[in-house]
C-alpha cells in the first residue's frame, strides 16, 4: 500500500482506536461520544452531498464527498458496535450471488 493510500479496513481501525478518546481531541472522538444517532445525521448530509455532487457532474467534488461518505459511514458502524469485518463478511456472503437474487432473499 502506497502512503497516500489508506485502505478502508485500516480507516475502520484508526476510528475505532478513536473511541472513548478526549473529544477535544480528535474530530472523530467528538462524533463517536455524541453518539448513533449524531453519526447517523451526519451520515445523511455526506450522503445528500454525495448525490448533488454526482447528478452535478463534478468529479472532484464527488471523490471529495464519497471519501467523506465512507469515512462518516464508518464512524456510524464503531458507533454502533459493528466491527468492518462483520461487513466484510456480508459482502463475501453476497459474492457470487446476483444482485437481483440477493434483494429479492431480503424481501421474503
Amino acid at each position: 500500500m502506497s502512503a497516500d493510500r489508506l485502505a478502508i479496513a485500516e480507516l475502520a481501525a484508526v476510528i475505532a482506536r478513536r473511541q472513548g478518546a478526549d473529544p477535544a481531541s480528535s474530530y472523530t472522538a467528538r462524533l463517536l461520544s455524541d453518539g448513533v444517532e449524531t453519526c447517523a445525521r451526519k451520515l445523511g448530509e455526506e450522503a445528500v452531498e454525495t448525490v448533488i455532487a454526482a447528478v452535478s457532474h463534478e468529479p472532484d467534488a464527488l471523490r471529495a464527498e464519497a471519501a467523506d461518505l465512507i469515512y462518516h459511514l464508518l464512524v456510524l458502524l464503531v458507533a454502533a458496535g459493528i466491527e468492518f469485518d462483520e461487513i466484510e463478511a456480508e459482502l463475501g456472503r453476497r459474492a457470487g450471488v446476483s444482485g437481483l437474487e440477493e434483494k429479492a432473499s431480503r424481501s421474503r
